[in-house]
């Protein structure tokens, strides 16, 4: 149990496997996730990540609260060495799809966050929990949260941490869509697969951007965005994706020409 990472052709499958625990996060899994979000950076192979749970009970009710709290409230460790594992200061720039089965809760919640397209399973359930015990979601989310959705929304989770289900969720811009709970890792799988048929170029691009421009004043951000797209437009796949318009052909984009790995081959990462 841990961390697993399973490879599909360019598809990465996180697994966050303690599924008897709920799929908490003891200190070593943070430590292996952040591990797993490198691996699919660096890994020409990989194209795509979709993360998600073992089990059907939950994706990740967060930190467990027999080693990593305490360590926290102790301070015995520094909650930004989590940071790998939240995303922070990531500079991983290919897709991560949450395929959320189950309890969403406290840190899990914030890894959700860290994400570009989410799923739900229709039985997931979310919640930030934290001010009920006297802290606070500092995992990304009180940056993150207000950036992503609404201001009432975003303050309501935070500061009562009621749970809301995942239709809930949508409504308020948390998942994308929410699917029957038998059909999740498929779903997961499609819009990865879909995405393999994007320039890798053109998704680090907008990926890239939406971290960099977000805070910038409108006509520095005008400025940088311009640049970017220049960029983009004098790449070699905007070069083929053009001819393959043209052509009325399906793009071979050169930055898809790395050989994948081979199917479904498990990395051995595990905390034991």
């Amino acid at each position: 149990m841990g961390i697993r990472l399973d490879r599909s052709g360019s598809v990465a499958v996180i697994t966050i496997d303690r599924p008897d625990k709920l799929n908490a996060l003891t200190l070593a899994m943070y430590e292996e996730l952040g591990e797993a979000f490198a691996e699919v950076r660096d890994d020409r192979r990989i194209g795509v990540a979709v993360l998600t749970g073992a089990g059907d009970r939950a994706f990740c009710v967060g930190a467990d609260l027999g080693e990593s709290i305490p360590a926290l409230t102790e301070e015995r460790f520094d909650i930004s060495e989590w940071d790998a594992a939240h995303q922070k200061h990531s500079t991983l720039e290919k897709p991560v799809i949450a395929a959320v089965n189950g309890l969403c809760l406290g840190g899990g919640f914030e890894i959700m966050l860290s994400t570009d397209i989410r799923l739900a399973a229709d039985g997931a359930q979310f919640a930030l929990p934290e001010t009920g015990v006297g802290v606070v979601p500092a995992g990304g989310t009180l940056v993150r949260l207000i950036r992503q959705i609404p201001y009432a929304f975003a303050m309501d989770l935070m500061l009562r941490g009621g749970r809301i289900d995942a239709e809930t969720a949508m409504r308020y811009g948390l998942v994308n869509r929410v699917v029957p709970t038998a059909q999740l890792q498929d779903r997961a799988l499609e819009v990865a697969e879909e995405l393999l048929t994007r320039s890798a170029t053109a998704l680090a691009t907008v990926k890239r951007a939406v971290r960099a421009l977000a805070d910038l004043p409108e006509d520095e951000a005008f400025r940088h965005e311009a640049v970017l797209g220049q960029q983009a437009f004098a790449s070699d796949d905007a070069r083929e994706g053009l001819a393959a318009f043209a052509a009325r052909r399906a793009p071979a984009f050169p930055s898809r020409s790395s050989a994948p790995a081979p199917a479904l081959a498990e990395t051995g990462r595990a905390d034991g």
